[in-house]
Formats: C-alpha cells, sequence, structure tokens
C-alpha cells in the first residue's frame, strides 16, 4: 500500500474537503483526488462520499481513517524518537502543579535539569485546579492525592508529612507546647477549617487527636507558612513547605500522615526523549528528597 496516498486520504478527512487538504499539503487539487481514486481502487473500496458542497468519509472511510491516522502518528513518532537519538535534547516542556508544590520543591529541580540540558524550554503552571493533561496540552504534573484518572499514567512518590510549626516569637510569648494535648490551648492557623479543627498526629504513643481552634482559616499552605512566621498563631503546615521558612517545628516527634504525591503523563502516547529526561530527573530528585524526617526544633533552655 501507498502510504503517500493513506497520507493524503487521511488530511482530506481532517481538512473536511479535497481543496482544503490540497492547501494544506502543497499539491494540486488534482493530485489529490487522483490519489484518493487510487487507494479506493486498491483497496476495493469507497472511502470518501462525494457530492458538490461536501465531503465525508464513508462507514468504510470512516473505519481505515480511524486505523490509518493511528499508524502515520506512530510512525512519525518513530521517525521522532530516531531524531531524538542522534540529537541533543531541545524542545518545549509543559509541566503543572499547585502553587505550593512549584515553589517549594519544583524550582531547584527544573533550574538544575536546565543547567544539564540548556536545548530545553520548560514552562511551569501553578494552579490549584486539576488540569486535563491531555485536552490542555501539557506533559507532565506533579500532584497530590489520590490517582483516579485512568487516562494518566502515575508514578507514586514519596508521601508528604506534616508537622506542627509555631514561630520564635510566638513560642516565647505563649510557650511551647509538650504534648499534643497541650495543642488545645494555642492559638492556630487553620488550613480549610472554619474556627475549630481536629488535628491527627502520630508519634511514640501512637495515633493522638486533638481538637484546637483559630482565628485564621487559609486554602493556601503558602499563606499558612506566612502566617505562622508573623506570629499568627501554631500551623499543621507540608515539610516540604516550611522546612524553608523561619519558624520552628514543635512536637518534633509527631508528625501527621499526607496526601500521596504522584508525577503523572497521558497513557499510550510516545513520550519524546526530553519528556521522559525531565520525568527521570524529577523522580531521581524528589525520591532523595526528605520527607519530614526531620525538622527545626525550638532549642529548651
Amino acid at each position: 500500500m501507498d502510504l503517500h496516498r493513506v497520507a493524503i486520504f487521511v488530511k482530506v478527512v481532517e481538512e473536511g474537503g479535497f481543496t482544503a487538504a490540497a492547501k494544506a499539503l502543497g499539491l494540486p487539487k488534482s493530485s489529490v483526488s487522483r490519489a484518493v481514486s487510487l487507494l479506493e481502487a486498491e483497496l476495493g473500496a469507497r472511502l470518501l462520499r462525494r457530492t458538490t458542497r461536501s465531503v465525508a468519509p464513508t462507514e468504510a472511510g470512516s473505519a481505515f481513517y480511524e486505523r490509518a491516522s493511528r499508524g502515520l502518528a506512530e510512525i512519525d513518532e518513530a521517525r521522532e524518537a530516531v531524531v531524538e537519538l542522534e540529537a541533543e535534547i531541545r524542545g518545549p516542556i509543559r509541566i503543572t502543579t499547585s502553587v505550593d508544590a512549584g515553589v517549594s520543591m519544583l524550582s531547584p529541580i527544573v533550574a538544575s535539569f536546565i543547567e544539564l540540558h540548556p536545548a530545553v524550554r520548560v514552562e511551569v503552571v501553578l494552579t490549584g485546579r486539576v488540569v486535563d493533561l491531555i485536552e490542555e496540552g501539557f506533559d507532565l504534573a506533579l500532584r497530590l492525592g489520590p490517582m483516579r484518572d485512568e487516562r494518566l499514567v502515575a508514578k507514586r512518590l514519596p508521601s508528604i508529612t506534616a508537622a506542627v510549626y509555631g514561630s520564635p516569637a510566638y513560642l516565647a510569648r505563649h510557650g511551647t507546647p509538650a504534648t499534643v494535648g497541650e495543642l488545645a490551648a494555642h492559638r492556630c492557623v487553620l488550613f480549610r477549617s472554619r474556627g475549630r479543627a481536629s488535628w491527627t498526629l502520630t508519634g511514640p504513643a501512637g495515633e493522638e487527636s486533638v481538637e484546637v481552634g483559630g482565628a485564621v482559616s487559609v486554602d493556601d499552605f503558602a499563606f499558612a507558612v506566612q502566617m505562622v512566621a508573623a506570629g499568627g498563631g501554631l500551623g499543621l503546615l507540608p515539610t516540604f513547605v516550611a522546612e524553608r521558612a523561619p519558624i520552628e517545628r514543635v512536637l518534633p516527634e509527631h508528625s501527621a500522615p499526607g496526601a500521596p504525591m504522584h508525577l503523572v503523563h497521558a497513557a499510550g502516547r510516545y513520550l519524546p526523549r526530553r519528556v521522559a529526561a525531565l520525568r527521570d530527573h524529577l523522580i531521581a530528585a524528589l525520591d532523595e528528597a526528605p520527607r519530614g524526617a526531620s525538622g527545626r526544633t525550638r532549642r529548651r533552655r
């Protein structure tokens, strides 16, 4: 079968007619029409229904287009893979994650990656919404929480750990809690809770829960860290966000299990070498990164 004719037929279907396909391919309209006619003769079936106003695939044409377009795409991907193997890693990569994860975790990793591969261009989109990778054209996403989209391939990374933090000024004024129960007497910065919240921490005695209260509730961990640093109260914060801030970890033997973290990309698609390289770089860096094994603790005098 002449693949050139197959490619012309696919372009006619995609462009919705012979004239548009001829323009897109840079060929005379007569050459496009003849290529499709020869393909139909070769297959012994009519692929297109032609009228004076439109061109549409027949049932056989739709079935042939669905498989042929996939096959041509795979040939293009195979060609790109061979070209990439012989060339420097270059080109664009689009990745998305939350603001907190992007600022605290992703920025140094992307910086080290482009140092290794200066011909790569990385577009990072930080957003609180769940982006549709396929519809919006993203290569990778770093996501916190359970994965439910079967269209995506997810690499499980170490889970995020949370711990209790306070500013040196707040702890100097109000004292440092020595037990989980003592947290109830402190003003706390709450995350997506109004007035009251239940914190569950795991320590030497196992799992313990405490009801805490606070005048401020936030929906962004970066802002919560700033509130804690400003002396607004104690906060139960992801360690990857808190470790870079001028705050101190209290109850250092206690922590709260956080959300699972995944690096995801679309399933069933060829992954360009540049995207695979950034994926592997991210996995290596995030697997090695600490997840709250230690934190700054207040020195007792």
